[in-house]
């Protein structure tokens, strides 16, 4: 009978060993980093199980024991939420490390810049072509954009913030035009309320209208709030803005690189050397400097400016039309003699 109970105690102590080892095997199988020599990209689609996700490891040389994580994600029940979505895995990841990754949803996030200065059109149609954004939306159509934005405006022009975004793929354009927008809204609010008290602007949206002008006339950080003060003084005396960008604009598919004297006399509703005041819209889409510079201008006497012909892209600044013709001349000076 003893002998019978020490064979059975030597045999449980043998089965714990053995239930042990494997275990302590397990843990390291599991926390042994996976096949890589190069960041990997795994793809799960919609309702794919841990077993054919941990399968598809195993063909790609990533996984020795797919039947191991499948077990371990069962036993823990991470099996049943890990997410779909497109994963990029590093060298050093362990095989726990990456079910972690699945059920954390740690996707790969890809980006889109809107540029500061692009129109409303062209943010659209570079989304359009992301490789990784799913077009909901089609051709541009400004009545489509509107609505898929929930906004108030009449027109789309300059409502987009310039800023980079990041999502996982798959994501539809209509969710980054949204975020879009809400950030423009956050930004031309933040800059209203911190506005000078005498400018001559009755509402953000007035605001945003001259900040997308700044934004057109100057890539200069330090002109901005100049460039600013030059057409907020105008804007005070009643001048008009002759801005040509605005003019540009109103051209539309017309423009072809150049603008012409007659080009300045035809007039259009963002003509603003045939009329006065702001355009009846933005005419770009403006960053916060721009915003900032629209809300704060510069003190001074400018009330016009020429590009210099600098590489550099500076302007001149002139308080009297005498001052500010002799600097138009220097400048087509230099346009004359690189066309020699």
């Amino acid at each position: 009978m003893t002998r019978l109970i020490i064979g059975a105690l030597a045999g449980m102590l043998a089965l714990v060993l053995v239930l042990g080892a494997t275990l302590l095997w397990a843990r390291a199988e599991l926390h042994r980093p996976l096949e890589l020599a190069q960041p990997a990209v795994v793809e799960i689609p919609p309702g794919t199980p841990l077993a054919r996700v941990a399968a598809d490891l195993e063909s790609r040389g990533m996984l020795r024991h797919p039947a191991l994580l499948s077990w371990y994600g069962r036993l823990s029940g991470e099996a049943a939420r890990i997410k779909a979505g497109e994963y990029v895995l590093e060298p050093g990841l362990s095989a726990a490390e990456a079910l972690a990754k699945f059920v954390a949803g740690d996707v790969r996030l890809y980006s889109f810049t809107i540029v500061e200065g692009w129109t409303a059109a062209q943010a659209a149609g570079a989304l359009r072509e992301h490789p990784a954004i799913v077009d909901t939306l089609g051709a541009y159509d400004p009545a489509a954009l509107l609505a898929a934005l929930e906004a108030s405006e009449a027109h789309p022009e300059g409502l987009l913030f310039p800023e980079t975004y990041f999502f996982p793929k798959g994501s539809e354009d209509v969710t980054i035009l949204r975020r879009a927008y809400a950030l423009m809204g956050d930004r031309l609010q933040t800059a209203w309320q911190s506005r000078r008290d005498d400018i001559p602007l009755d509402s953000p949206y007035e605001a945003l209208i001259l900040a997308s002008i700044i934004e057109k006339e100057t890539a200069r950080g330090d002109e901005r709030r100049r460039i600013a003060g030059v057409f907020t003084r105008r804007l005070q005396r009643g001048m008009r803005l002759q801005t040509d960008p605005t003019v540009i604009y109103g051209m539309g598919d017309d423009y072809d690189g150049d603008i012409r004297r007659r080009d300045l006399r035809t007039d259009t509703p963002y003509n603003t050397y045939t009329r006065a005041g702001l355009p009846p819209t933005p005419i770009a889409l403006p960053g916060r400097a721009s915003l900032e510079a629209a809300v704060n201008p510069a003190p001074g006497e400018a009330l016009f400016f020429v590009a210099t012909g600098e590489p550099d892209g500076s302007h001149y600044f002139s308080a009297t039309r005498q001052e500010h013709e002799a600097a138009v001349e220097r400048y087509l000076d230099k346009l004359r003699e690189r066309r020699r």
